[in-house]
């Protein structure tokens, strides 16, 4: 199915939309809920004010974003980095800072 140059609201549901594209589309206040997005690509996208919550980013990789602003809270960070230094590591260098000063 193409859509091109509409402006129709879509209910998906139990859909395999697998090897789909998406190009110029405004999908601002869409919800997705128990979505597969495992080898999908987000390139040039604005994700303002995206709100992720219970997902897995297991081996995901993020380039040359825009992450000011982001907070992550209750996340688990073992094998996670920020360019190749572990996480953990940097938060347990900020606390051990924050005490002895």
């Amino acid at each position: 199915m193409d859509l091109h140059r509409t402006t129709e609201r879509l209910c998906v549901d139990d859909a395999d939309l697998s090897s789909s594209s998406f190009n110029n589309a405004n999908l601002s206040s869409t919800r997705f809920n128990q979505i597969e997005f495992s080898g999908a690509t987000f390139n040039d996208s604005n994700m303002t004010g995206w709100q992720i919550h219970d997902v897995n980013l297991s081996g995901a990789k993020i380039q040359n974003a825009n992450l000011s602003g982001v907070a992550f809270e209750d996340c688990r960070l073992a094998g996670a980095t920020i360019d190749g230094v572990p996480i953990e590591d940097l938060i347990k260098a900020y606390r051990a800072s924050q005490a002895s000063g």
